[in-house]
């Protein structure tokens, strides 16, 4: 097994970026609501992708998003005989704490695109970091795992071997999403190295000697979310944990296709002041452009695939192989698409920090 390190751009050809516009130009999305009137009752509001399709077709830049990515130094190296791609943004600050940053679906490396260069810049009013964000296996430029029941664990032992390569015996992880899966489990059977995890997305459930009368407000609020997301919102789990092969069938040279698959729950899992600004469009459409181009939208359903279910998320994390050893925080973002309380998330580990943060949703990153 090879344990150079090496380095990487992301370069595109201009022929496929061409193919690209050339099939987006070529294709005929739907005009009108399902029924009239569907608003956002049957899915995202038709009106929305009209605007983001018009975007991508007359305004977004793919050159200008990878000259951006390509700002950030990059590099791949093969482990237990995948390649893996990762941003390696060492802080000029000697003391700076290297960090470990995970992303889930449907994200990627990039969802980390507006943190990696404030995190890393050496300042004397905060702390700094040496930044290492690695695209899961079967995300963008990683391999995609080589054999079955791959799952999060996998991943965790993986990126802590990435972070040794690198020369860290010692770092912090940050996650949301599936991200929070491979975060908990270094900061369970890793603790010794991942010395504190910080989750954005972290499930959990209450005690449940509690009453109705027991619970706080917010308790309430997060739990009818839950509940809501759980029911109305999983189609595209649902898809992807059942059958793989018929999203990548359906999506891999779609673009349209993934603009609504993906694109869809950056709208409905952000903040909703967030759908009018450029950089959230720039945001989406690079992120729709990287499943592309990478052609991993198929193995990219491997983690619903593979691990639990949604329902089953919160009994996992609770169980006592599974509880984050190492000092923990977690923010809760109101937007997120299941939100939780402080009595749930610390029944799931050393919960040491809580907060909340109620103008953000799930892609924390690029929100706020």
């Amino acid at each position: 097994m090879s344990s150079e390190v090496k380095y990487f751009k992301v370069n595109v050809p201009s022929d496929e970026v061409d193919r690209l516009y050339a099939k987006l130009r070529d294709t005929r999305h739907p005009t009108e609501d399902v029924v009239p009137g569907a608003g956002k009752d049957y899915g995202f509001e038709t009106q929305w992708a009209i605007d983001l399709y018009n975007y991508w077709v007359n305004d977004y830049s793919w050159v200008e998003a990878q000259k951006h990515t390509n700002s950030f130094p990059q590099f791949t190296t093969e482990i237990e005989g995948l390649k893996i791609h990762f941003v390696h943004q060492r802080s000029n600050n000697p003391d700076a704490t290297p960090i470990l940053m995970v992303h889930g679906w449907p994200g990627s490396f990039y969802e980390f695109s507006e943190v990696i260069k404030p995190l890393s810049a050496e300042s004397e009013n905060q702390q700094s970091f040496h930044c290492v964000v690695p695209s899961i296996p079967g995300f963008c430029f990683s391999d995609g795992p080589k054999r079955r029941g791959w799952t999060m664990k996998d991943t965790s032992r993986v990126f802590h071997k990435l972070m040794l390569r690198l020369g860290y015996h010692q770092y912090a992880c940050q996650a949301g999403d599936w991200g929070q899966f491979v975060a908990r489990e270094l900061g369970a059977q890793y603790s010794d190295a991942c010395k504190v995890v910080h989750l954005n997305y972290c499930p959990g459930a209450l005690p449940p000697e509690l009453s109705e009368a027991d619970l706080t407000d917010r308790e309430r609020k997060v739990r009818g979310k839950g509940q809501d997301w759980r029911t109305s919102h999983v189609g595209y789990a649902v898809l992807m944990r059942t059958r793989p092969h018929t999203v990548g069938w359906m999506l891999n040279d779609n673009p349209v296709g993934l603009l609504a698959f993906v694109g869809e729950k950056y709208e409905e899992a952000a903040n909703p002041r967030m759908q009018s600004k450029k950089k959230w469009r720039d945001h989406i459409l690079t992120t729709v452009c990287l499943y592309y181009f990478t052609n991993c939208i198929m193995t990219s359903t491997l983690p619903y695939f593979e691990n639990v279910r949604h329902d089953q998320f919160a009994e996992e994390a609770m169980k006592a192989e599974n509880l984050i050893r190492a000092p923990f925080g977690y923010t809760s973002c109101w937007y997120d698409t299941a939100p939780n309380s402080k009595r749930a998330v610390e029944r799931t580990g050393n919960l040491v920090f809580y907060n909340e943060r109620d103008y953000a949703g799930h892609f924390a990153y690029v929100e706020a």
